[in-house]
């Protein structure tokens, strides 16, 4: 989660860098900033806390269409709609609240935020650990569909192996903030 933070930028980076298309983020020019907001969207754990209770859903969906200002009005209703229906709610639904909605409907509602803006990565902080287990696995066979759609990359942070399994292909293993082991899935399976 930590790693997670210090790529969206919300916490400082107290050492190492990032690079985002061979530019580190503490370089980047304001435009070169902008890009990488759109670019790089993110799930986090708890869609009840990551969702703005002030806001309807459309307006939740396009906010990340705001950075583009190539995006008319009506594109970007288009796109609050196409994204709705693509994880799996209805269009009408953008006049609501977040409150309006369980906590798989409120993480369906999150992930049409993150693919909204068609990024190229998106960040995964654990999901799916504050569902039910029966949401769970609607949730990440809904993921793993809509990469195969979109060919975006994921960046699945979790501490569920089996959710590690089954979304990732390469998988790096964390202890006290340093990567300690990186292989395929299958090799640290069977090992």
């Amino acid at each position: 989660s930590t790693l997670a933070k210090l790529i969206l930028g919300l916490t400082p980076l107290t050492d190492g860098k990032i690079t985002f298309k061979g530019v580190s983020l503490d370089q980047m020019s304001r435009s070169e900033t902008k890009e990488y907001r759109v670019a790089v969207q993110a799930v986090f754990q708890d869609p009840h806390d990551s969702l703005n209770p002030r806001l309807r859903v459309d307006a939740l969906i396009g906010e990340p269409l705001l950075q583009t200002k190539q995006t008319s009005r009506k594109d970007r209703d288009y796109r609050v709609h196409e994204v709705l229906e693509m994880v799996g709610l209805p269009r009408d639904v953008g006049r609501l609240y977040p409150h309006e909605f369980s906590g798989g409907q409120r993480q369906r509602i999150a992930i049409a935020r993150a693919i909204a803006s068609r990024p190229s990565v998106i960040i995964l902080d654990e999901p799916v650990s504050a569902l039910d287990v029966s949401i769970r696995a609607q949730i990440l066979n809904l993921l793993r569909d809509l990469q195969d759609q979109i060919g975006t990359s994921y960046l699945f942070i979790a501490h569920d192996l089996h959710a590690v399994e089954f979304m990732s292909d390469l998988v790096a293993v964390m202890y006290l903030g340093k990567i300690v082991e990186i292989a395929p899935k299958e090799e640290l399976r069977d090992h």
